[in-house]
């Protein structure tokens, strides 16, 4: 399983707006192939940030299979207007430490 992180910074007075487009954008996400779940954070300092948190079952799943499908172009359409600047996408994999699983 990765772990896909995104900070996202909404245009001002757009959280609203914005928040309820995600809410249609939710379903688009979670009908891909490799799916496995996703979380919205609101930010409780910063006005307009959040933290999208999507886990996947690959790597591939994400940047192969739903970025380059016809469902992406929805989200993208859905949501992409509300960001500024433009948010980084990062992957990351869980780290085994002795005692946990």
């Amino acid at each position: 399983m990765i772990l896909e992180a995104a900070m996202l910074q909404v245009k001002p007075g757009q959280g609203e707006a914005f928040e309820q487009a995600f809410r249609e954008a939710s379903g688009i996400i979670s009908s891909m192939k490799g799916y496995i779940g996703h979380e919205l954070q609101r930010c409780m300092e910063v006005p307009n940030k959040y933290l999208l948190l999507v886990k996947w079952e690959t790597l591939e799943d994400h940047t192969e299979g739903f970025r380059q499908s016809e469902s992406y172009a929805r989200w993208k359409g859905l949501l992409h207007h509300y960001y500024d600047p433009f948010p980084v996408v990062e992957h990351f994999e869980k780290v085994t430490l002795p005692g946990t699983s």
